[in-house]
This record gives C-alpha cells, sequence and structure tokens, in this order.
C-alpha cells in the first residue's frame, strides 16, 4: 500500500476527534466560501462548489450549516486567498502546506513559527514541485459494493490506483482525469465519501519510529493552525511507523 493512501486512513481515523474541535467544517466552511466567490451559489453551474457540498455532506455536515455557508459567502464571505507553503522537516522530509486565509501575513508567521521550532526549513515555491504530483483521490463507502465488479465498471474513465481499505475504495486518477471518474461514479449512483485533488509524492522518506513520529506532531502541528486546509509529505508510513503512532 502506498504512503499516501496510509496517511489518507490516519486521516480518516482522527475524524471523530476533528470534528470535535470544529476544525472539519471550518475547513469546508471555507471551502465553500472560495468556491462560491469564484463561481456563484449555484451547484450546479460551479463544479468547485459541487465537490466541496459533496465532500461536506460526507463528513456529516448539518444541511443548516451548509446552506448558511454558502448565502454568507454570497452575500459578504471574508476575502480568502489561497496560499501554499513548501518546506523541509527534520531529517528531510519534505512538506507541502495548502491554506486558506483572510490574513497573509498571520499565516505566514504561525507557519514560519512551526517550522523554525520543530527544525525544519521553510523553502521558496516551487522547490518541491519534484517531489508531488498532483492526483485526484476520492474515497469512496464500499457498502455492497463488489471490489472486482466495481473496479472493473469504472477503470476506463481514469482510474490509475484501486485500493481497498476496510470499508473504502481509495481510488487515485491523473488530475486531468478526476472530472470524468466522478460524472462516472454520480451515473453509477455511488456514494462518495471525499473526493479532492492532493498532491501526491512520487519519492518517500523512510526514518525509525521515532524519528518519524517527531515528523508526524510536526504536521499535526500544522493542521492545527486554522488557515491550513491540508498538508502533504513524503514520509514513509511503515508497518513499525503505524504500531507506534496506534
Amino acid at each position: 500500500m502506498s504512503g499516501h493512501s496510509k496517511w489518507s486512513t490516519i486521516k480518516r481515523k482522527k475524524g471523530t476527534l476533528d470534528a470535535k474541535k470544529g476544525k472539519v467544517f471550518s475547513r469546508l466552511v471555507k471551502e465553500i466560501t472560495i468556491a462560491v466567490k469564484e463561481g456563484g451559489p449555484d451547484p450546479e453551474a460551479n463544479p468547485r462548489l459541487r465537490l466541496a457540498l459533496q465532500n461536506a455532506r460526507g463528513a456529516n455536515m448539518p444541511k443548516d450549516n451548509i446552506e448558511r455557508a454558502i448565502k454568507k459567502a454570497d452575500n459578504d464571505g471574508a476575502d480568502l486567498q489561497e496560499v501554499t507553503f513548501e518546506g523541509y522537516a527534520s531529517h528531510g522530509v519534505a512538506v507541502f502546506i495548502e491554506c486558506l486565509t483572510d490574513n497573509n501575513q498571520r499565516a505566514v508567521s504561525m507557519i514560519r513559527s512551526v517550522f523554525s521550532r520543530k527544525s525544519g526549513n521553510l523553502g521558496t515555491n516551487g522547490s518541491l514541485s519534484f517531489i508531488f504530483d498532483r492526483k485526484g483521490v476520492i474515497t469512496v463507502k464500499r457498502g455492497t459494493l463488489d471490489p472486482e465488479e466495481f473496479q472493473l465498471e469504472i477503470i476506463d474513465a481514469g482510474v490509475e490506483e484501486f485500493e481497498v481499505e476496510n470499508d473504502v475504495f481509495i481510488i487515485t486518477t491523473a488530475m486531468e482525469d478526476f472530472g470524468n471518474v466522478q460524472k462516472k461514479l454520480d451515473e453509477m449512483g455511488v456514494e462518495v465519501e471525499n473526493a479532492e485533488l492532493q498532491r501526491i509524492p512520487n519519492s518517500t522518506k523512510t526514518l525509525a519510529a521515532e524519528d518519524a513520529n517527531k515528523v508526524l506532531k510536526m504536521i499535526e502541528e500544522f493542521e492545527d493552525i486554522d488557515d491550513v486546509q491540508n498538508v502533504y509529505h513524503n514520509l514513509e508510513l511503515t508497518e513499525e511507523v503505524m504500531a507506534a503512532i496506534g
């Protein structure tokens, strides 16, 4: 199993705890806000909003919260901007951070602070472009779907990788095929838990469990920053590391 899907599994396990803190919903509201600002409040005419709403429903976000987020964004939503940061954690682990913020100076300050305190280095934009590829990652609830039949039915839509992970299927696509696969799943009436463009490492770093745990704690600090939407890394999550983090 590839490292990125293992990290996706960890994020799914953390989901309940994060939701209690309101972080999942807060990040979804930001995505809805910027989607409405970009393409308007009609999901039928706004693919980005349609995707954001799909993910909100997959995270069990209440309908009232979703409708309120759309209305607020359409009327007077915050002037959010998308910014990214690239750098290295200790032991040369690459870290790519995506933010949605209404205060770029604050975001820069907080990201730089974590890199500094955790013995990392903040790099320049584009410095990690050779490590991460942008790909679509779709998580589908298994339900009554037969893995082999399901994979055969969707493979021609542009699926690069198909993995079975407990109660879900994790589908990876090239960025240009992301929309085609989503459309195919819609046509099949398949329930999607989450769909997003992620940055997938094409090479990974292997560390001892103790060192890896320190890097993962740094990543969690980034994730705890309100402006941060997603954090990607190229740390190989070996069985030893998975066992150590429980």
